[in-house]
């Protein structure tokens, strides 16, 4: 890495704000792969007999440990058996007992129910612990957000290099392109898919990648303008590289810094779309744990005040995270700035 590029870090590790948000939502991204630890109704772990079992992993049948039936038991119920018969045998729960797709039916009265010190953001009108849904569904839009944020991206500066690479006839044609498959509305595309194919993650990911990419293009393709009419890119056009060769390996890494400072918002963007598809109804398929359609639960039972505040307190709260990160990336990697980073 150039010292320049070491300072642009060091620049940005100064700026407090955005780089202890990205800490924070990195943290809390990587702890939600052991989502299944912390709030699942299945046991981290059984000691029966003198055995132990693991049915986070596996299935086990309620026959494995002295009941009657093939199916799966209930874990909750099982834990308050063994403690009951004090025989030595152990469920260890998670802290959160409850599953985010798990309908709760032994609460008095009907879905939905306030905040409790059992659950703590209350249940959805379906009896599901919503404060459960909200970790899940944090898990769910990063990873989204993140995939359509990284499809879009690389599709973006494979085009706009080739673009700024080449120019004349191919960059025009490309561009009218762009224009055209810029005005189909892509919310008017998801229904019509949606009315075809069951709507699906891997659906999403592919049509909001699909219409995701074009902003890149423009910022790429200035940038590789300004960079091949550089002395490095002519020495490198002498010594007999290919076109591929010194686009990817020789303009391409002295290019990506601007694109750096847009995805953040990026992936504000792709998480808000997401959010935004759940709440119409467009998005993902239930019962998918998902803000958008905790906040469509909201607008149904507009007295039940924690189905809408939760899940809009944790989108607000993971955009501000990521809005931080960049805001700090467009001050620190700003070309603007590089004449005070190189007499620093």
């Amino acid at each position: 890495m150039s010292e320049l590029s070491n300072k642009r870090f060091r620049k940005f590790k100064s700026i407090r704000r955005g780089y202890y948000s990205l800490l924070l939502i990195a943290t809390l991204y990587l702890l939600s792969f052991g989502l299944e630890f912390l709030a699942n109704n299945k046991p981290i772990f059984i000691r029966y007999q003198g055995q132990y079992y693991f049915p986070t992993f596996k299935y086990f049948p309620a026959t494995t440990f002295g009941g009657a039936d093939s199916a799966e038991p209930d874990y909750r119920v099982l834990q308050a058996q063994f403690r009951a018969a004090g025989d030595g045998n152990i469920v260890i729960m998670p802290l959160l007992p409850y599953s985010p797709t798990e309908s709760l039916r032994d609460l008095p009265g009907t879905p939905p129910h306030r905040p409790s010190w059992e659950h703590l953001l209350g249940t959805d009108d379906r009896g599901r612990d919503v404060f459960v849904r909200l970790l899940y569904g944090f898990r769910i839009s990063m990873g989204f957000g993140l995939k359509v944020t990284f499809f879009s991206l690389i599709l973006g500066v494979f085009v706009g290099a080739l673009q700024g690479y080449y120019g004349g006839k191919f960059d025009l044609t490309v561009q009218r392109l762009i224009e055209i498959w810029s005005t189909i509305p892509t919310l008017y595309l998801i229904i019509i898919i949606s009315s075809i194919f069951e709507p699906s993650y891997f659906w999403l990911v592919v049509i909001l990648t699909a219409f995701g990419w074009m902003g890149i293009t423009y910022y790429m393709r200035g940038e590789v303008l300004r960079e091949k009419s550089k002395d490095y890119v002519q020495a490198a056009k002498a010594l007999g590289a290919t076109d591929l060769s010194i686009i990817f390996r020789q303009i391409l890494p002295n290019s990506l810094i601007p694109i750096i400072t847009l995805i953040p918002f990026m992936l504000v963007g792709d998480i808000f779309a997401l959010t935004s598809l759940d709440f119409l109804g467009f998005g993902l398929p239930a019962p998918t744990p998902s803000w958008g359609e905790l906040m469509g639960q909201g607008m149904g039972n507009i007295y039940s005040y924690w189905l809408s505040l939760s899940p809009i307190g944790a989108l607000f709260f993971t955009l501000l995270l990521v809005t931080f990160i960049g805001e700090a990336a467009r001050e620190a990697f700003d070309p603007k700035s590089l004449n005070s980073l190189i007499h620093n």
